[in-house]
């Protein structure tokens, strides 16, 4: 006798339906396996969620309206402060610090006066170089200019020049005292003019050379003048040698201080031409260069300058050696100390001199380097 089916059965059978118990939900397959993704409502566990709190999505909108704050230009200057480059997107400055601004371009900068302290986006300002003088714009424009001393130097140059013409008359130990501050004035004015300030020590000991030299044309006489000068001048090199290996310099400023001292003693030395060149060769020769640094302070284009300045050293010249017996003669005389003055006001203008450079180096260089022609010339032609 075969049992009737059971009640149900077709709806499945289930052990719990008597219990109460709901039945459960259908389990995901294979593809629905993993974690899904679930938010914070749905109680899923973050453990980072307290120490970092969930960020909105559009915490910078601003500077997502500015995709691009770093030009292309500035990319480079994070990588000259070893800082990555930023990143396409949004502006990126780790730790609150910008690229360096550079001029011309557009950049992050702190607006001046009212408002200050602001960030803005703005270009920077052209720099004026009109406006500037003419050694700083030279220096922005990167050109060494050749700036003159001017015509108060060339006056001082004129006056000490017909000093020495007026003591050069009246006999050689009146010569010595023009002589003696025109040494003076050149071993300042070229530490001044290589850069070199204070220089006390080089100065003192170029000085003392120059009156070394002086002193042996007084005691050896103008027939041993280029024995005394040359004799003078080749132990002073050699103490000036020995004065620099005992500095505790580095070896470049040694080498500087050692050139400088050198061609600073040198010069002062070679001064001393006047004091042993003839009396009528030192009146022609001074007062030729004071015409011709006169005539090349006239405000003329630097080509007209030159010629009117060696047309002025020819006249004096030839003027001057007229009183003094030299003749016609003179104007070789006066047109060779004019070259040499030229030559020492154009080494007074190189490298961006300063006021005290124009009035110490602008004013005893060309005196100074006229002494070798006045000597030579004057025994040529006297």
């Amino acid at each position: 006798m075969s049992n009737p089916p059971h009640e149900g059965y077709d709806q499945g059978y289930d052990p719990y339906g008597q219990q109460g118990y709901p039945p459960q939900p259908q389990q995901p397959g294979p593809q629905q396996q993993g974690y899904p993704q679930q938010s914070p409502q749905q109680g899923w566990y973050d453990p980072n969620a307290a120490a970092y709190p969930q960020q909105q999505p559009q915490q910078y909108p601003q500077q997502q309206q500015q995709p691009q704050q770093y030009p292309p230009q500035q990319q480079w200057q994070g990588q000259a402060y070893g800082r990555p480059l930023p990143p396409e997107g949004p502006a990126y400055e780790p730790h609150g610090y910008a690229a360096p601004p550079t001029g011309g371009l557009a950049h992050p900068t702190r607006a001046d006066g009212p408002g200050a302290g602001t960030a803005t986006a703005t270009p920077s300002a052209p720099v004026d170089l009109s406006s500037l003088p003419a050694n700083q714009r030279a220096r922005l424009e990167g050109r060494s200019p050749i700036i003159e001393p001017g015509l108060q130097p060339a006056a001082l140059t004129a006056g000490l020049g017909v000093l020495l013409a007026g003591a050069a008359a009246l006999g050689t130990y009146a010569l010595v005292v023009p002589l003696v501050v025109l040494q003076a004035v050149t071993a300042a004015g070229w530490f001044r003019l290589n850069g070199m300030w204070p220089a006390r020590q080089g100065i003192a000991l170029a000085f003392l050379g120059a009156v070394t030299a002086d002193v042996a044309l007084l005691v050896a006489g103008r027939e041993h003048a280029p024995a005394a000068i040359l004799g003078t001048l080749g132990v002073w090199v050699l103490l000036s040698l020995v004065l620099q290996l005992r500095s505790h310099a580095d070896p470049d400023t040694r080498m500087q201080g050692l050139m400088a001292t050198v061609a600073s003693a040198a010069l002062s030395i070679v001064a001393a031409g006047h004091l042993a060149a003839a009396p009528d060769a030192v009146t022609v020769g001074a007062v030729a260069v004071a015409a011709t640094v006169l005539a090349r302070a006239l405000p003329l284009p630097t080509a007209a300058s030159v010629v009117v300045a060696l047309l002025a050293a020819a006249g004096a010249g030839i003027a001057m050696g007229g009183a003094t017996g030299l003749g016609t003669s003179g104007a070789f005389l006066g047109l060779g100390a004019g070259v040499c003055a030229l030559i020492g006001h154009r080494a007074a203008s190189y490298d961006y001199p300063s006021r005290f450079v124009h009035f110490t180096a602008g004013v005893a260089l060309p005196l100074t380097a006229a002494a070798p022609a006045v000597y030579l010339l004057g025994r040529a032609l006297g």
